[in-house]
């Protein structure tokens, strides 16, 4: 936050005060970690209005149960977890809408108005290559990349066991790279 070396003991304060009901508090740790919460969602999504209501709902969800937040320390992680629960909800939302069954789930429309987005990643090969994992694989990957996260750490909030988050990530990055540099 201000790169004096206080940063956990002052994120600690901020959350102890948000648990109080301090609005400013839960402000400026949201603000700290909203960039890192936007482009998880914009890359598991994969549509700018969608991950912008996902960050929304996930913020909403999180200050309304600030006083369940059992470890001052898992604050990062919780609102993460919270914003995957928001992002599989609307990534099934969107499958109901377009009623897809194509790999990815999106039907010509959802496709084109994805292709439409600006390019937030800056390298349209990654972004494409990233498009094609399945949802599972693109939220392993978003919480490694994004979230800086630990196999460990993800096993907790999706639920799979740590050695399995290595291999699906292992198996989604090896799959990114054949589609970025594909064999001569």
């Amino acid at each position: 936050m201000n790169g004096n070396g206080n940063e956990p003991q002052e994120e600690l304060q901020l959350i102890r005060r948000a648990k109080r009901g301090d609005v400013k508090a839960f402000s400026r740790l949201y603000a700290g970690i909203y960039t890192e919460l936007y482009k998880f969602a914009l890359y598991t999504i994969r549509h700018r209005q969608d991950a912008e209501d996902a960050v929304s709902e996930t913020v909403m969800i999180a200050w309304e149960k600030m006083k369940q937040l059992r470890k001052d320390e898992s604050f990062k992680s919780w609102m993460f977890t919270i914003l995957n629960n928001q992002c599989r909800r609307i990534l099934r939302e969107q499958r109901r809408r377009t009623g897809a069954d194509s790999q990815n789930g999106e039907s010509p429309e959802m496709e084109k108005k994805l292709c439409s987005e600006p390019d937030y990643a800056g390298q349209h090969d990654v972004r494409e290559a990233f498009g094609m994992l399945d949802e599972d694989e693109r939220i392993i990957v978003a919480f490694s990349i994004f979230g800086g996260y630990q196999s460990d750490e993800i096993g907790r909030m999706t639920g799979y066991n740590p050695a399995t988050v290595r291999s699906k990530k292992k198996r989604a990055l090896e799959k990114m790279r054949k589609i970025i540099e594909p064999e001569v």
